[in-house]
């Protein structure tokens, strides 16, 4: 593949926190998700991993990352949180508190610092693919790495999917 691989925000930042990631370019899909990328990339979609930037009632946004394979339960998280409701901010919220357009965002280099949600599980993963910073274009790294550079809160905050 000769794709030429992107020096993204996120790319800067693992460089800069000297973490080891691959990269996982592929051909990305409008409206695929994680089923999409972890098919392209012939990996199980519970160690992609999604991140969604989400808001509390009071506006104030913040970092959510999900197994893919299973959905947030905000309820569980606002009631953490101490908070009325966390809902998923509109697309163009999200670009700008990100600085990148959803469907690559990535949790790593935002353009806004937020506070950063992990659900448990993940850090026990060995490995774990992430967003790099634009749409079809996923890293793999340690997880421990991810949960050193980002320094997440921890929670479970899961509602598997049904089906």
């Amino acid at each position: 593949m000769s794709e030429k691989i992107p020096v993204t925000q996120a790319i800067r930042t693992l460089r800069l926190h000297k973490v080891v990631y691959a990269e996982w370019p592929y051909a990305y899909e409008e409206k695929g998700g994680t089923a999409a990328s972890a098919r392209e990339l012939g990996v199980d979609e519970h160690v992609v991993i999604k991140t969604l930037i989400m808001e509390d009632d009071k506006k104030q946004p913040m970092i959510v990352l999900m197994h893919g394979d299973c959905e947030v339960s905000t309820k569980n998280l606002a009631r953490h949180l101490k908070v009325k409701h966390i809902v998923p901010c509109q697309p163009e919220v999200a670009n700008r508190h990100s600085g990148y357009m959803v469907g690559g965002t990535s949790p790593f280099g935002t353009k806004r610092a937020m506070p950063v949600y992990m659900q448990d599980s993940i850090a026990t993963l060995d490995i774990i693919y992430i967003n790099g910073g634009k749409r079809g274009f996923l890293i793999s790294l340690v997880a421990a790495e991810a949960v050193r550079v980002l320094k997440p809160v921890l929670l479970d905050m899961a509602n598997p999917h049904e089906g």
